[in-house]
């Protein structure tokens, strides 16, 4: 078994957003932002060549978007995909199973490109399953008006109609080496891939602690659709991922690929260490 970590882009988002009722004076310390308030977000997925089957998880926002777009998140594209799976040996062909977190676009936006022959959106990734589960799938198809603007119908119906999508009920377990857990406050049925890795845990924490820096309990984004569920859900991973020694791999961080989780004698939860993943896996993993 071998890991990869596969950055697809960055971007940037609404510090305020990110944090939601945590101070400025406070999260700024942890991930400074632009002048106008912006702060770097990585689009980091992670690769999992396990047997003869190759796991992707999530895959970025793709390159399907006008100038407007790419202004207001200022996507930085000069590491994309395709360069980071190249430089692992693999493309997106390579893939045979696609799992996604969940429907937003900075997760699931590279599921399609545009077909050159037909102009049309096609499934980037033509021998991958794709696992998704049911339940945010149709909240993508009728979402609330908070969560609208997250989805795009540009992947969206092309997944729809993949005949090789594969939708999930809830907490299930896909290989001896990876289980999925599913939370609900950040939006509904996002997936949680845990990864077995030779004597290690590792939690994809996706949007349930996107960065080191949301660590804390109380430090989650004003975008979560559920905020009492997601504190819930998350104290209690976290009371998890601290007696477990689970690694968490960090979706959004800019600079922190995983990390570990202590609580403190107040019984807080403080990240311990930050850490690339080539330390648990060495350079060929």
């Amino acid at each position: 078994m071998r890991l990869f970590s596969i950055e697809t882009g960055y971007f940037r988002l609404d510090g305020g957003a990110m944090f939601g009722i945590i101070p400025k004076p406070l999260w700024a310390k942890l991930i400074p932002p632009d002048s106008e308030n912006r702060i770097l977000m990585a689009m980091r997925s992670l690769l999992i060549e396990d047997g003869n089957r190759l796991f992707l998880i999530d895959n970025g926002l793709g390159h399907k978007y006008d100038s407007k777009f790419a202004e207001i998140y200022q996507i930085d594209h000069t590491q994309n995909l395709d360069k980071s799976l190249a430089q692992h040996g693999f493309s997106k062909k390579d893939i045979t199973d696609l799992i996604i977190t969940h429907l937003h676009f900075d997760h699931a936006g590279g599921t399609t490109e545009i077909d050159t022959t037909t102009g049309n959106y096609k499934i980037a990734f033509p021998n991958a399953r794709i696992w998704l589960q049911r339940s945010n799938l149709e909240l993508a198809q009728n979402p609330n008006p908070r969560e609208k603007g997250s989805f795009f119908d540009d992947f969206l119906i092309p997944i729809t109609q993949w005949e090789n999508l594969q939708l999930l009920e809830n907490e299930t377990t896909l290989t001896p080496h990876i289980h999925i857990k599913v939370c609900n406050g950040h939006t509904s049925g996002m997936q949680l891939p845990i990864i077995q890795y030779k004597n290690y845990q590792i939690l994809f924490a996706t949007d349930l602690i996107p960065t080191y820096a949301h660590v804390p309990l109380p430090y989650i984004m004003a975008y979560d659709t559920q905020p009492l569920v997601t504190i819930a859900e998350k104290q209690a991973i976290l009371l998890w991922v601290v007696k477990e020694k689970v690694i968490l791999f960090y979706q959004h961080d800019p600079t922190n690929e995983c990390g570990t989780v202590v609580q403190d004698d107040k019984g807080r939860f403080i990240s311990e260490k930050t850490f690339p993943l080539t330390e648990i896996t060495g350079n060929n993993s």
